[in-house]
C-alpha cells in the first residue's frame, strides 16, 4: 500500500494563513475531499485553498448533515471514512481539508474514530480561529500561570459558568444562535469589559466587537462566531 492520506486544517479563513507544509501537501495531491456545510453550496475550505490546488487533482465535495439525526450524520462519516481509505489502498495520495485545526472542534475527528492511527496517515496542523481572533483584536490569550479553557457555548449554562469563574481566559465556541444567553452569563460575572467577540476571522467578511453591552440584541451572528474572555485585559485597551 503506497498511498497515503493527509488531514490538513486550512486555518480561518485567509488563504495565506495555511501552513507552508499544508499548501505544498494539497499542490501534490491525486484526490482533494472538501466538506461543505450545506447540500449544493460551495465548500469555505476549499475555496481557502483553491489557490493551492493542482489542475490534476481531483476534488470531491461532500456535504456534511449540521442539523440531522445522529443515525443520518453516522452514514456520511460512514461513507467518507470508507472512502479515503479506498482511495489509500488504491496508491493515491489523498487530502481532506477541515477548517481551522483538523483536531479541535472538526469534522475531521468523527472521521478519525472510523480510520484509527494508521502508518500511512498524517494529520497536518492550522491555525484556530482562537489564535487568528486573539491576533486580529490584539487581546493575548494567557501568560506565565494564567489557565485558559476552550469550550463549546453548547454546554449548559452552569458548566459554561464554572469555566469562566474557574479560568483566566476562556475561548467560548459556537456563540452562534446563543449570544444573548452568553452575554447575560458574562454581565452577570461582571467580565463584558473582558470580553471580545469576532465572527468569519481572516475573511472579508469580518467583524468585530469589543464592547458586547452595547452590541445590537437583535443581532443575526455569523455562524463562525467565537467570544474571547480574558479576566487580565480590557478590552478597550
Amino acid at each position: 500500500m503506497d498511498g497515503k492520506l493527509y488531514a490538513i486544517g486550512v486555518g480561518p479563513g485567509a488563504s495565506d494563513l495555511i501552513t507552508v507544509r499544508g499548501a505544498r501537501i494539497i499542490g501534490e495531491l491525486d484526490v482533494l475531499y472538501a466538506p461543505a456545510g450545506k447540500k449544493g453550496a460551495p465548500s469555505l475550505a476549499h475555496t481557502i485553498v483553491q489557490e493551492y490546488v493542482s489542475a490534476k487533482t481531483e476534488v470531491r465535495t461532500y456535504h456534511f448533515l449540521m442539523q440531522a439525526s445522529a443515525d443520518d450524520k453516522a452514514a456520511v462519516w460512514d461513507e467518507v471514512a470508507q472512502a479515503l481509505k479506498d482511495e489509500v489502498k488504491n496508491g493515491r495520495k489523498v487530502g481532506f481539508i477541515t477548517l481551522g485545526d483538523a483536531m479541535l472542534f472538526s469534522t475531521w475527528v468523527s472521521l478519525l474514530e472510523r480510520i484509527g492511527r494508521q502508518p500511512w496517515l498524517e494529520i497536518v496542523p492550522g491555525v484556530t480561529s482562537f489564535a487568528a481572533i486573539a491576533a486580529r483584536g490584539v487581546m493575548p490569550l494567557a501568560m506565565e500561570t494564567q489557565t485558559m479553557a476552550v469550550i463549546s457555548c453548547t454546554v449548559s449554562e452552569d458548566e459554561l459558568e464554572q469555566t469562566l469563574r474557574s479560568h483566566d481566559c476562556v475561548v467560548l465556541m459556537k456563540v452562534y444562535g446563543r449570544l444573548e444567553q452568553v452575554r447575560a452569563l458574562l454581565h452577570r460575572l461582571n467580565l463584558l469589559e473582558h470580553a471580545l467577540m469576532m465572527a468569519d476571522a481572516t475573511l472579508p467578511t469580518e467583524q468585530c466587537w469589543r464592547d458586547l453591552s452595547q452590541s445590537d440584541s437583535e443581532l443575526k451572528l455569523p455562524y463562525f462566531s467565537t467570544i474571547l474572555v480574558n479576566k487580565h485585559w480590557n478590552t478597550s485597551r
